[in-house]
């Protein structure tokens, strides 16, 4: 569908993720999300920090979201995170489906794996519509 590629696009043309390189696919009502775990991305113990575990769920299940919301941007209004094992190397994929919605807010939720197929984390956080137009402007295109 049109509207999860101008999602991919404009998620991808974000500053932040030159640095993170996400590769993001979007679907209804679901998201997917990897990255390669770089050793820039470890704490002082040497494991990967909570930052990347944040990120990576959290643009799974906005977008997730997203792909619901045809007009504007989507805020991440809550979100809760648990960190069930360290990550030192390898890939993570961030899988985040939206579970419920009602005339203002949507839930989502998300798990995050190794490509050792272990479950590393899991994240659950609603979301809310604004008021900022999708907009070639911002990179949706």
């Amino acid at each position: 569908m049109e509207h999860f590629k101008k999602l991919e696009r404009m998620y991808l043309s974000a500053p932040t993720n030159d640095y993170w390189k996400p590769r993001l696919e979007i679907g209804e009502g679901i998201a997917t999300l990897e990255l390669d775990v770089r050793p820039d991305f470890h704490h002082a113990a040497g494991a990967m920090h909570g930052a990347t575990y944040f990120k990576a769920i959290d643009d799974a299940t906005y977008f997730a979201v997203s792909s619901l919301v045809k007009d504007v941007f989507v805020l991440t209004a809550t979100m809760e995170i648990e960190f069930l094992r360290p990550v030192v190397e390898g890939t993570i994929r961030a899988v985040g489906k939206v579970e419920r919605q009602d005339e203002r807010r949507f839930w989502a939720s998300a798990e995050l794996f190794h490509d050792s197929g272990v479950v590393v984390g899991r994240g659950r956080g609603s979301f809310a519509r604004s008021r900022n137009a999708l907009r070639p402007e911002v990179g949706y295109r």
